[in-house]
């Protein structure tokens, strides 16, 4: 094997996925040996891990962990190699015939291609495998077991139900450190746990995977959707709002009857099917439709705030960022083909500006292009990729071409960000449509008197506006900007005597539009404010006897920042323009 730090990242990258492979065999050795009743089934490498699906009687405790990384450790140390061999269809199935999962792998496995096992511990373990190990189990220089959890056979739910379990393994200590630190830092900014402690939202069976927001989380909500509809009115776009239940003839005819069915609600009234909208698109063509276009109403854009709802199943929802009812930043541009060119620049304009004022630099664009089955004419796809491209191009975002990746009714550009652990999240969106205005006959009148098709543009800046909120939580830790905070400060009076002061200083600033309130509980001033900084809120305003006298406040922060006195004045001018600017800076030194 050669050095690691020898190897190009490509190279780095092979070796990390080989080493998951391996790790994983060797987890599935560790568990036979102390649970010889479980059956395998499979376990891949995954982006920073690996895992293994069993079938077995009771699902794996903390301990039975603890166990398994025991013996895989002994298994490693005794530093065997990693074998493959080639079986014939028949000896595979000889070998295998115990176990329905590998049965059935084997089965899968289309005529022609090579059926192989890998074994390690000196033959003593032996797994249907297509390969792709490291030479020796010693190359395996770091691993961890972290977690367990319940899987269906092959994802599917109508499906037995497996015990997987997660690892991470890395080239050394010390990568595998940094990881793990990265793992605890998310853990800590996992939004569903942010979300119950910070009073935002919540979760019930009631309504699976459909968020409650609580009167904090609504302002939040609110926040994100009010700055949007500032950007719409600069950007000249129009707020429209249409029905949520539609005949399934609107869906048939924009065609998601036949492509989406399975992921829609559906409703019978009357002995006539409905279909709840899963996304805006038709109905955006039915306004457009509802009047005749002259060229010079081009382009029209329509935003829809609607309410959503698909049909997520329930092994892929996770918290907001995969949910059944959402709302999105979604608005439908109605263009002609000359003009495609001004709207997507005008869109990124504003997609980079939103960006900013969350924190989230430094995006990755990839632009999508014809795939073999499209609809519209060649020309109209030359023109349309071309405009895309040297849009891309001009604007100075990063990009990568992805041939043969465009949705069949167009090209379309998708924007990944980064967040504060660096992963990344693709939110925005924009999109060319050609088939929409073939299914519904969208036309305007050109200037030569012709009728001519329009061109749809689909674009959304955060996408979902829940996902959005769970992305930018964990990317703030919580800790919204003063603007977007459901509570901009807390007044901690020190002692009962001050409590009618911390009223007065509480009324002043909700008077200059801010969210202040007082923490009047039994608490010890340490207390009220600790309390203060586990709720995000930005500022803790303590008054006693001398702030009392002097008509002024002691300022703390939520990160732990003191920056002395300051009259009511001064702190109700800074927080004013500080919410107004939307800075994700404090306006007060220290902070």
């Amino acid at each position: 094997m050669a050095s690691i730090k020898n190897m190009s990242p490509e190279e780095l990258e092979e070796f990390r996925n080989n080493m998951r492979h391996s790790a994983a065999h060797v987890l599935a050795e560790a568990v036979l040996k102390l649970h010889p009743e479980a059956k395998l089934t499979i376990g891949p490498p995954i982006e920073d891990g690996f895992f293994y699906d069993f079938d077995v009687d009771q699902p794996f405790t903390p301990e039975d962990l603890k166990a398994i990384e025991k013996e895989m450790k002994r298994s490693i140390a005794r530093n065997t190699k990693f074998v493959e061999r080639e079986a014939t269809r028949e000896e595979a199935k000889e070998q295998v015939k115990d176990n329905p999962y590998k049965v059935e792998i084997l089965d899968g496995i289309p005529e022609g291609t090579r059926v192989t096992f890998c074994s390690h511990a000196d033959g003593a373990f032996e797994d249907l495998c297509r390969g792709g190990h490291v030479e020796q189990t010693a190359d395996i220089k770091a691993f961890k077991l972290l977690s367990t959890a319940g899987a269906y056979w092959r994802g599917d739910e109508n499906n037995k139900m497996l015990q997987r379990i997660y690892g991470t393994a890395w080239e050394s200590r010390e990568a595998q450190d940094e990881y793990l630190k990265r793992i605890e830092e998310a853990e800590k900014r996992d939004h569903r746990k942010l979300g119950r402690e910070l009073g935002l939202f919540f979760f019930d069976p009631i309504a699976p995977a459909s968020p409650f927001f609580l009167p904090k989380g609504a302002f939040v909500v609110n926040a994100l959707n009010e700055y949007v509809r500032e950007l719409y009115r600069r950007y000249d776009y129009r707020e429209v709002i249409t029905p949520q239940i539609f005949n399934t003839d609107l869906w048939r005819r924009s065609g998601h009857y036949d492509n989406y069915a399975e992921n829609m609600f559906f409703i019978n009234i009357d002995e006539t099917e409905y279909g709840v909208k899963p996304m805006n698109c038709p109905a955006a063509a039915m306004l457009y439709a509802a009047e005749t276009h002259s060229y010079r109403e081009l382009p029209l854009r329509y935003a829809d705030f609607g309410r959503l709802h698909r049909y997520e199943r329930s092994g892929v929802t996770h918290g907001l960022t995969r949910v059944r009812s959402f709302s999105q930043d979604d608005a439908h541009i109605f263009c002609t083909i000359e003009q495609v060119g001004s709207e997507i620049r005008g869109f990124l304009d504003m997609l980079r500006e939103s960006y900013e004022v969350f924190g989230l630099n430094n995006p990755r664009f990839t632009l999508s292009l014809r795939p073999e089955k499209r609809v519209g004419s060649d020309e109209m796809w030359d023109r349309a990729e071309s405009a895309l491209e040297e849009i891309l191009a001009d604007s100075g975002f990063e990009f990568e071409s992805m041939p043969g990746e465009g949705a069949f009714y167009g090209p379309k550009i998708d924007a990944f960000v980064p967040d504060a652990l660096k992963r990344e999240w693709q939110l925005g969106t924009v999109q060319l449509d050609f088939s929409l205005p073939e299914r519904f006959d969208l036309e305007y009148a050109a200037e030569d008197g012709s009728r001519q098709k329009v061109v749809v543009i689909h674009r959304a800046m955060l996408g979902s506006i829940e996902r959005f909120l769970g992305v930018l939580i964990e990317h703030l830790g919580g800790a919204f900007p003063l603007w977007m905070a459901p509570v901009q400060a807390v007044v901690v009076p020190i002692a009962d005597r001050h409590f009618e002061y911390a009223s007065d200083v509480q009324v002043t600033l909700a008077r200059a539009g801010l969210r202040v309130n007082v923490d009047d509980s039994g608490d010890r001033m340490n207390a009220k404010i600790r309390t203060a900084q586990l709720q995000k809120v930005p500022y803790m305003l303590v008054v006693g006897d001398r702030e009392a006298e002097d008509n002024a406040v002691a300022v703390r922060t939520r990160t732990g920042g003191n920056l002395g006195t300051l009259s009511i004045t001064e702190v109700a001018d800074a927080l004013t323009r500080e919410a107004n600017e939307r800075s994700l800076e404090s306006s007060l030194s220290g902070s």
